[in-house]
């Protein structure tokens, strides 16, 4: 067995997930099977016995654990020790950012270093689980439409498991990005359009030639890799932050801290207490913000997205009522901002912490001071950024209007 698909003798076996549930309707599907979207057309969310785990599953057993995200793997849905791939992801630096902080008139802050990720970004979370599911449950082609990052991740996880990976891609994907794709021997088409023309092409083709769709919450395991993220961050502070700020792309990792979030509680970690939870996006692609503002439960497709963060240039998602539910039930709010206002940031945070963020990262450093002017963030507050990637996957890219 290649040595980048062993997790390590010191993990337990997982139980797996007890169902599928839809999203919207509550309706519950077998687990141990490939599966897209609900009936109803919504995500899947899996679901576990968490009272069985509850008193065995602690922060406590995790000590020795290896310190990737296979050390939460009795709420991973992986049954298969040999079917989970690693190649290092997750358990990223969490930052303390003193100088930061003081600039933004906040009492502390904190910056979460996903760039430190395999590929250089947090897709390496949710593709790492979504590949090695399919791979168990027998998948034996995959297909993605990605803005970069999630093709990257897509293959080097497909190559990981030896499975075939097909990837569809705005053509005007970073440099970078595109090359380390290649290296990784995926399959690669680009189209012109936005990351929603190139899911259209990724369906025609998995339903001609029988590839199996990772497209964003349109399968149950991207987001279960994200959930990670909340359950890192309880472990490493010791305890949640005030508020919480992430760039909101397709939202599957601000989905699953929530879920993560609710599934700590029901295990006896935390009480019912939940950071505030913010969505970032580009003032030039802001479907969530605009449904917010508007009190709406779902978003319209932004028309034209335009932005030089790419992972923010997603003019729709599936998972939109998930997202505003978030926001709402833990009163937090979404703000967008501009491409300059990112790359100033990207910027600062480097001279102030020695983080080379990318745009997407830029981006929440550019909203708490909105979010302070907007009376949202209060200046006694802990706040936590999410810097989703390195910036270095983003070099020779300049923002919008300069």
């Amino acid at each position: 067995m290649n040595a980048s698909r062993r997790t390590g003798p010191s993990l337990p076996p997982s139980p797996g997930a007890v169902h599928l549930e839809c999203s919207s309707t509550g309706r519950t599907s077998p687990s141990e099977r490939l599966a897209g979207l609900s009936e109803a057309g919504r995500p899947l969310l899996v679901r576990y016995d968490l009272d069985a785990l509850k008193g065995r599953f602690t922060p406590a057993s995790l000590a020795g654990r290896p310190p990737t995200l296979w050390r939460y793997a009795e709420v991973l849905p992986v049954r298969d020790p040999l079917r989970r791939i690693t190649l290092g992801e997750g358990f990223t630096p969490l930052i303390d950012s003193p100088r930061l902080a003081r600039s933004m008139g906040v009492r502390r802050l904190w910056i979460k270093d996903e760039g430190q990720n395999p590929t250089g970004s947090f897709k390496d979370r949710g593709l790492c689980i979504a590949v090695s599911r399919a791979w168990e449950l027998g998948a034996k082609e995959l297909a993605i439409p990605s803005a970069g990052n999630a093709a990257s991740a897509s293959a080097a996880y497909g190559a990981a498991a030896g499975l075939p990976v097909h990837v569809v891609l705005p053509r005007d994907v970073p440099a970078p990005i595109l090359a380390e794709i290649g290296a990784l021997g995926a399959s690669v088409q680009l189209l012109d359009g936005v990351i929603s023309d190139c899911g259209k092409v990724v369906r025609r083709n998995c339903d001609e030639h029988g590839w199996w769709d990772l497209s964003t919450l349109k399968e149950p395991y991207r987001v279960e890799g994200k959930k990670t993220m909340g359950y890192e961050l309880f472990e490493q502070m010791g305890r949640l932050p005030d508020a919480v700020v992430y760039p909101t792309g397709g939202g599957t990792g601000l989905i699953g801290m929530w879920k993560a979030f609710a599934e700590m509680e029901q295990l006896g970690w935390i009480g019912p207490e939940r950071p505030k939870m913010f969505a970032v996006q580009a003032e030039g692609c802001a479907p969530m913000v605009r449904a917010w503002e508007e009190g709406e439960e779902e978003a319209r497709a932004w028309t034209d997205p335009a932005t030089y963060a790419s992972g923010l240039r997603v003019p729709g998602a599936v998972g939109d009522f998930l997202i505003l539910r978030a926001l709402r039930e833990s009163e937090g709010g979404a703000v967008a901002v501009s491409d300059q206002d990112m790359a100033r940031w990207v910027e600062a945070i480097g001279a102030a912490t020695g983080v080379f963020a990318a745009p997407e990262g830029g981006a929440t450093a550019a909203a708490v001071p909105k979010l302070r002017d907007m009376g949202l963030l209060g200046g006694g507050e802990e706040v936590l950024l999410f810097n989703t990637g390195s910036g270095l996957k983003y070099v020779g890219m300049e923002p919008e209007g300069t």
